[in-house]
């Protein structure tokens, strides 16, 4: 895993790459290189964290034949690819996976990348013919962006890599109404204006005047919405996971595996451990008040079982977090206003992984999906149910208000199954595509009205009809898979790869998602809706090739997700910094952009227990800390 930097017509080339370079050296730490174009127009560079071919022959940019590559991730079938390009002729200097995409480009040109099966983002320029080309993997898990300005054009693999080329950062305001709506920002757009996410499954040819001529290799739509004919086995399920398993554990040094103690890390560790018999683990665990308080399920208890019963050595991270510490170091990380609390789990673990000499961990991600084993998944089939057979004046004048009425939490406790309900009702009544986007959003488009300032209310509606157009892309005969498949575009894209990269980054570990694998999508595109919800079970087919891997009760525990204390987090630890950073005129109320009284109820509401906007107040804190980050009044 590596951080990449490049400019195409710019002035200063060399003081700006190195500066670019300097500002992701966390992503590599291993190596640092660069190249410069004889005529001083392109300028490539690449700092390393050495997994595969430790040599220093494999360092980059990697110089061959007149092609110069620059590239992060991992391609997991390099080994086949590599016997197959040696068939044609071709002839190798390294064992690295960096060269095998050389020459898999000089052999095949695009085609080459539906042959990959791994996670990339890289650059590849021809001395001779001065192209230049980008391209990133399947499913977005590298990230790349771009910055346009005339005929200059920079990319690199974070954010903060190109934002000192701005001469003025300008908001992209689309983007800053989803960071409230979804708590992320869909890949589609970025914060700041003049700068792009390079779309994933994409690859693109850099003009001489920086243009970019971007062509599509792989269309998941067309994967998902093929018409299923037959029920999908267990047998074939758990073959194409375990292929994929043992593919992510292809390294030259020690691999990790995320385990907390639920289905999906469970299912990963015990497969890796079939490959691996010293594969170890990491869990975190967090303090007993704040697990009463957020009505947490012990993760760490089921992890520390398994990893029992599996025979392998568990690393329990137990914290008694600073979270006003960590809030601005999440922030720092994420470059983008993302309001999700599960990067300090992510980076917390990594970090402890790292000192321990750690550099590549595999994770659960993906899974729940792929698979349908959210809440809002089942949550949306029961209100289909809810919507048909209940009449519409029971559900709005009784069942809703008496829900709404209910508090969520009290002094000292919250009351889960009343969040959920109130969560429910927000959108079980909404057809059902508007219902899914509520289900997992934390407004409805009147209260974002309400809470934004009227100059910034158009900004809502690009956010909307993108989710809807997506939503519409996924398969017409399966309300399950429309779900899954928008998730895989959006959700998963835009929140879940987004954290994780930048914090396994941000400790210098690389986090490899053998479930967001080709073969696995594929797969799991190919198990019908009733496979995956059946009854009121989740993932149910994944479930039953686990219960050949693991005890019952870790696989039918209720879901947990990656869980941390944010409402006592809220109601206790920042209450200050909610003050601070929120009502007062110095915080975000003072830049414009939210209604005072709107959020005034907000926090009252929350403080009182008569509902649960946590993460609404979560995500608020971490945009102001963005601002504040930034130096931005």
């Amino acid at each position: 895993m590596c951080g990449i930097a490049g400019l195409i017509n710019i002035s200063q080339g060399p003081s700006k790459l190195e500066a670019m370079l300097a500002t992701i050296a966390h992503r590599g730490p291993d190596a640092s290189g660069f190249y410069h174009s004889p005529d001083q127009k392109i300028f490539l560079g690449h700092r390393r964290l050495s997994i595969i071919d430790l040599s220093h022959a494999a360092d980059q940019p990697f110089i061959k034949e007149g092609w110069i590559l620059v590239y992060n991730g991992e391609l997991y079938n390099y080994k086949e690819l590599s016997q197959e390009l040696a068939n044609l002729g071709a002839r190798f200097q390294t064992h690295s996976d960096t060269e095998v995409i050389l020459e898999a480009w000089r052999y095949w040109g695009a085609a080459c990348l539906i042959k990959f099966r791994g996670m990339f983002a890289f650059a590849l320029y021809n001395q001779e013919t001065k192209q230049l080309f980008l391209a990133r993997d399947q499913f977005g898990i590298k990230p790349l962006f771009i910055y346009q300005e005339g005929e200059a054009l920079a990319f690199a693999s974070e954010l903060k890599a190109l934002t000192g080329l701005l001469k003025q950062r300008r908001l992209n305001y689309t983007a800053l109404a989803a960071s409230l709506l979804y708590v992320w920002i869909p890949d589609s757009v970025c914060i700041y204006q003049n700068i792009i996410k390079f779309p994933k499954a994409h690859w693109a040819e850099v003009s001489a005047t920086g243009q970019l001529k971007i062509k599509q290799y792989y269309n998941l739509s067309e994967i998902a919405t093929t018409p299923l004919f037959k029920d999908y086995s267990v047998t074939e399920l758990e073959s194409v996971l375990l292929d994929s398993v043992a593919k992510h554990l292809i390294a030259d040094v020690p691999v990790s595996t995320f385990l907390s103690g639920g289905l999906d890390s469970s299912l990963l560790t015990a497969m890796a451990k079939h490959y691996n018999e010293k594969i170890d683990s990491y869990t975190i665990a967090f303090r007993n008040q704040d697990k009463r308080f957020e009505a947490m399920p012990d993760d760490a208890n089921y992890a520390k079982r398994l990893a029992k019963q599996l025979g392998i050595k568990l690393h329990t991270i137990e914290i008694e977090p600073n979270i006003i510490e960590l809030l601005p170091q999440a922030v720092k990380m994420l470059d983008e206003p993302i309001g999700d609390a599960a990067t300090i789990n992510t980076y917390l673990i990594c970090q402890a992984a790292k000192k321990a000499g750690v550099k590549v961990l595999l994770s659960g991600m993906g899974a729940d999906e792929l698979f349908a084993g959210y809440r809002k998944h089942y949550a949306c089939v029961l209100a289909a149910q809810y919507r048909r057979y209940l009449p519409l004046s029971l559900r709005e004048k009784l069942i809703k208000p008496m829900i709404e009425k209910m508090p969520v939490a009290g002094k000292n406790k919250g009351y889960r199954l009343l969040r959920w309900a109130q969560r429910f009702t927000k959108f079980a009544n909404l057809p059902e595509e508007q219902g899914f986007l509520r289900s997992y959003t934390y407004y409805d488009q009147t209260e974002l009205r309400s809470l934004l300032d009227p100059s910034l209310r158009q900004a809502i509606l690009p956010i909307v009809a993108e989710h809807a157009n997506i939503y519409n892309q996924g398969p017409s005969h399966d309300q399950i898979n429309r779900m899954c498949y928008t998730d895989v575009e959006l959700f998963m894209l835009g929140l879940n790869l987004t954290y994780t990269d930048r914090a396994s980054m941000a400790a210098s570990t690389e986090v490899r998602v053998p479930y967001i694998d080709k073969e696995v999508v594929k797969a799991a595109f190919n198990i019908p809706g009733h496979q995956k919800i059946h009854g009121k079970c989740g993932k149910y087919l994944l479930k039953k090739v686990a219960e050949k891997w693991l005890p019952s009760d870790i696989i039918y525990r209720p879901k947990a997700g990656f869980s941390m204390p944010l409402r006592a987090w809220i109601r206790h630890d920042l209450a200050a910094m909610v003050e601070e950073y929120l009502l007062s005129e110095k915080g975000l109320i003072g830049r414009g952009f939210i209604n005072k009284n709107y959020l005034q109820k907000m926090i009252q509401d929350d403080r009182q227990g008569k509902a649960d906007y946590a993460q609404q107040l979560w995500q608020l804190l971490t945009l102001e800390t963005w601002f504040r980050e930034r130096g931005m009044t």
